[in-house]
């Protein structure tokens, strides 16, 4: 057959893809294939990533379906990888991406002229954004396919719709990364626009701060203040990550009712994320919270394999760094809870290879991360749950802030036995006893620290180990 009616009758298919597959597989995977035969009703397209005949398998009979209502035919669908498409992808990915640094210079000059700032570097950088954090870098799956929408919506109309935007989700997902890309993309395209991205942490420091100095001096109490406001009431946009640190501190929560009112009500773009969506903020005024959710609500999930797998991918092209389909499913399989520990996985394990000059294979990566198939069928909750039991406190004591002595030492076992028994990095722990990823490092050094001079925790570690692993 003729190449033209082959691309003719693959670009056909495409159509038809781009409505039935999930847009993370049909943009990396299968847009970029290139098609080559259509002989004895088999249609072949090359690839020039390797991954890709691996990924693509649970997709042959859409894809198969697809080619059958173009042609006529039952057809099979069969992909192949290609060294040469692969180098030549290569090249057209250095190329573009060259072409694309010379465009952004020539925008630059363009769009920075009439600012106070000599780069949007220094724009951004004064507004507190991240270099890394930007829409062309984020990878869109079904997970995060509606907040990303939005947040681009957001950004190329600020204070326009979705006023407030409220992107929640768990922790290491991606709400940051939206949060400021949303920051990027206004300052690139309306760098007159003051836009300002504060963690909810650090606007409750400034307002003690702010409350502390102005009672230093009788003059200066209300000075203080008005400088509090006007850092935050008198910029274009406001990104706020982490609001759900507010909850419960009531003068915090009076400011950023005021701010948001002073912000709103002149047309300026708010965007928050939270690890939650506003209706379960139990110790926040109805008042505030009604402003949260009067707006639009976007939440972020758990990726799919496919878009980890994507990620994996996309950071391993990134960084010139030649990690096998067979190690990249590994990875994706096992680090399947958010994006943080995903890329921190992928750091650890390229980053301890390549210094020590040894293969990139599962068998060695399985060494690095500490990967136990015994591990895989322990879970943080079942651990929780046993524990509990066991010292006969509550689930829910053990993931409050519950002091007791009783209560305090069966957190500290479980957190110990949650780290000694599964697979789980110290952060996703740290979630699941709703406490911060370092709090969850000293409790785990001490129970380790502690069975050496402590018969009867040592007693108590194994008679647990026993009855977890039943």
């Amino acid at each position: 057959m003729e190449d033209s009616l082959i691309k003719k009758i693959w670009d056909d298919v495409l159509v038809i893809l781009k409505d039935t597959i999930v847009a993370t597989t049909y943009e990396t995977w299968i847009v970029p294939l290139v098609p080559h035969s259509f002989e004895d009703n088999c249609f072949c397209a090359l690839s020039g990533q390797n991954l890709a005949v691996q990924i693509l398998q649970k997709n042959k009979k859409e894809i198969s379906k697809a080619l059958s209502q173009i042609t006529g035919q039952d057809v099979n669908f069969k992909v192949i990888y290609d060294e040469d498409l692969h180098k030549q992808l290569e090249k057209e990915k250095q190329k573009a991406k060259k072409e694309e640094e010379k465009e952004f210079i020539k925008n630059l000059e363009n769009r920075i002229t009439s600012s106070k700032y000599d780069g949007l570097k220094q724009m951004q950088s004064s507004c507190n954004l991240n270099l890394k954090y930007k829409f062309d870098n984020f990878v869109v799956g079904s997970n995060n396919k509606f907040a990303h929408a939005v947040a681009v919506a957001v950004a190329k109309d600020p204070g326009k719709q979705y006023n407030p935007l409220f992107i929640y989700g768990g922790s290491g997902l991606g709400k940051t990364h939206l949060l400021q890309a949303i920051g990027h993309d206004i300052l690139f395209n309306k760098p007159k626009l003051k836009v300002k991205y504060v963690k909810a942490e650090e606007f409750i420091n400034d307002l003690v701060n702010s409350l502390a100095k102005g009672m230093d001096k009788a003059g200066d109490k209300n000075k203080k203040m008005n400088e509090f406001r006007n850092k935050y009431r008198t910029v274009d946009v406001l990104l706020i990550d982490d609001i759900q640190l507010i909850e419960g501190k009531a003068r915090t929560e009076e400011e950023m009712f005021n701010t948001f009112e002073s912000l709103h009500n002149s047309g300026k773009q708010i965007v928050f994320t939270s690890d939650r969506s506003p209706d379960k903020f139990e110790n926040t005024p109805d008042r505030l919270k009604t402003r949260f959710q009067m707006g639009l609500l976007a939440d972020i999930q758990v990726p799919d394999i496919e878009t980890r797998m994507a990620i994996l991918t996309k950071l391993a092209n990134d960084n010139n760094i030649k990690m096998p389909s067979d190690v990249i499913e590994f990875l994706a399989s096992v680090y399947n809870k958010n994006i943080r520990e995903l890329e921190g996985a992928f750091n650890t394990v390229s980053a301890y290879t390549s210094i020590n000059e040894i293969p990139l294979n599962i068998d060695n990566v399985k060494k690095i991360i500490g990967y136990s198939e015994k591990r895989k069928n322990v879970t943080v909750e079942g651990i929780i749950d046993i524990v509990a039991s066991f010292y006969n406190v509550s689930v829910d004591d053990i993931k409050s802030t519950n002091r007791a002595a009783k209560t305090a030492f069966a957190r500290q076992t479980a957190i110990y036995l949650a780290k000694e028994m599964t697979n789980e990095s110290f952060p996703y722990i740290g979630s699941c006893f709703n406490r911060k990823h370092t709090t969850i490092m000293y409790s785990h050094q001490k129970v380790k620290t502690d069975i050496n001079i402590d018969k009867h925790l040592a007693d108590d570690i194994k008679a647990l180990t026993e009855k977890i692993n039943m």
